[in-house]
């Protein structure tokens, strides 16, 4: 693994050159099948075919010339024709946790950040990866630094996927770990490279240990509620009144809770899943007791669990941006415990190298900042 070190903004906050776009078909934005079709007119044999997928996807290979199994004559026609858009580690920072973050370089020079969660050894000691699906973020939600450095691309079904095999790479993943589309950008806004990700990611990994997060772009929910098989649905919620959460999510201006709760009680959960409300605590802005209340009368009848998430502070944004302290925390806990709803609360991991919920930035670039709005101070507060 490259030698950790911190991550700064370049100087001068420009962005670094872009190199020309390969036009070599990436073999990881495929799936096995998709592969087998896409090397046919190249491999002499079909079993040539399953040779290289494996390779890719189980022995996380990212040279062609490294595939040994196969002739020295096909794997330079492979490179010749193909590329593996592997996505590269330039950094791992531990943090004091055990949790490590990982700043990953894209082909054409774009960056995101992907973070593995190990659970402690009492729990388990399983691994969760969060993933990227964007290089950036639009939606510029006040409690996410992400949106501060505005807006980037999309990323291939591959680049999403990669992620898992370069970290993989690494560090010392395990083959069974849970995976969660809750790193930079929003997933649903880009359907296409996420479905395509989920379907090369599960040759080799449960539907059912696949988490994908979303601020609740309603459409997109309902196309994924059509598909044969669905990963884990987590809705980044935060307030239960369009007022406050619009202020907070300026997507809710176009996606209001009465369409988005809608949309989410017609969505088909398998037998014992529940959809994951995810709910960023902020002291003084959707902390109260009433707000509890709000919240449980709103999830009434959703089969859902609640996991309460209190805030992580960073500079940019801004002096309000605080949690609550720990006896508000457990009170709203509590409350909405006595609802009926099941309600966890998410510790930090990782936020003292800036690896926690709503911290991940992927410095390549100045931060944009939020167009029209100083932070911290337009709230209206808890009632």
């Amino acid at each position: 693994m490259p030698e950790p070190t911190p991550q700064a903004a370049p100087a001068g906050g420009t962005a670094p050159s872009r190199p020309a776009p390969d036009p070599r078909p990436d073999l990881l934005d495929r799936s096995r099948q998709e592969t087998a079709a896409l090397l046919a007119p190249v491999v002499d044999r079909p079993f040539r075919a399953r040779q290289v997928w494996d390779a890719l996807h189980l022995q996380g290979v990212a040279d062609f010339a490294d595939i040994t199994n196969l002739p020295k004559e096909l794997r330079s026609e492979l490179a010749e024709h193909f590329r593996i858009g592997m996505p590269r580690v330039e950094t791992g920072v531990p943090a004091d946790d055990g949790t490590v973050k990982y700043l990953l370089r894209l082909q054409d020079g774009a960056s995101i950040e992907a973070v593995d969660i190990p659970a402690p050894a009492d729990a388990g000691g399983h691994h969760t990866l969060c993933i990227s699906s964007q290089a950036g973020c639009a939606l510029a939600c006040a409690f996410c630094v992400t949106g501060y450095w505005g807006a980037g691309r999309n990323l291939s079904a591959g680049e999403i996927a990669g992620q898992v095999l370069a970290v993989r790479r690494a560090g010392e993943l395990p083959e069974s770990l849970n995976v969660v589309f809750m790193g930079m950008g929003e997933p649903l806004l880009n359907m296409d490279g996420v479905r395509g990700a989920l379907e090369v990611m599960t040759e080799t990994l449960s539907w059912r240990r696949i988490t994908v997060s979303t601020s609740g772009i309603v459409p997109a929910i309902d196309e994924m509620a059509a598909w044969p098989e669905r990963p884990n649905l987590a809705i980044s919620l935060h307030a239960a009144e369009d007022g406050l959460r619009s202020e907070l999510m300026p997507i809710n201006r176009t996606h209001r809770l009465a369409d988005l709760m809608a949309a989410l009680r017609r969505y088909p959960l398998a037998k014992g899943r529940r959809i994951t409300i995810e709910y960023i605590l902020i002291r003084g802005v959707n902390d109260s007791p009433a707000q509890a209340d709000a919240l449980a009368g709103l999830l009434s009848g959703l089969q859902c669990k609640v996991n309460l998430i209190p805030i992580n502070p960073d500079p940019v944004l801004g002096e309000r941006m605080v949690p609550p302290d720990m006896a508000a925390v457990d009170a709203f806990h509590r409350r909405l415990k006595g609802h009926g709803l099941i309600s966890t609360v998410r510790r930090p991991r990782g936020d003292d190298v800036a690896a926690a919920c709503g911290q991940l930035r992927a410095y390549d670039r100045a931060p944009k900042g939020f167009a029209g709005r100083s932070l911290g101070k337009n709230f209206r507060g808890s009632s």
